[in-house]
């Protein structure tokens, strides 16, 4: 598993680093996305999120979910076109599972037309981490490990 000042940045999956989004395929082809560690360490505690509704389909540069926390409210966007198949509408009661676990809550799971295409555009966790690690220090942030 790579890290980024204390950040976990898991093997399993793949990483869009300028949004901070977890991709993993399933088995079914669908794909699970989520929030990375370095994201939730950032906004200090998400306080609420708001994914987009199954059903629907977004447009590359849309919103998957809107994260709020102490200190902001963002939208969680993704740089490609998909259909939103699944949405993790427990996350309106409990927003504080992607604090606990953020590799372990999914926002929305998509569906592709071309999966090979966005797979392409997407890097592993040690490149992720680099990028991380990069953005950290243009934010001055301490990581995840830092009070």
């Amino acid at each position: 598993m790579a890290t980024a000042r204390g950040c976990q940045v898991p093997d399993d999956r793949l990483y869009e680093t300028e949004n901070m989004l977890w991709y993993r395929r399933r088995e079914d082809g669908l794909v699970a996305v989520g929030i990375t560690a370095v994201a939730v360490a950032m906004a200090r505690k998400v306080i609420a999120i708001t994914p987009k509704r199954a059903g629907r389909p977004i447009e590359a540069g849309q919103a998957v979910a809107v994260v709020e926390s102490g200190k902001l409210v963002a939208s969680a966007r993704t740089p490609f076109a998909a259909d939103v198949v699944e949405s993790n509408e427990d996350l309106l009661d409990r927003p504080d599972a992607v604090n606990r676990d953020p590799y372990g809550t999914w926002v929305v799971v998509l569906r592709f037309a071309d999966w090979d295409a966005v797979k392409a555009r997407l890097v592993e966790a040690d490149a992720a981490a680099a990028a991380f690690e990069r953005r950290m220090e243009a934010e001055n942030f301490k990581g995840c490990e830092a009070p």
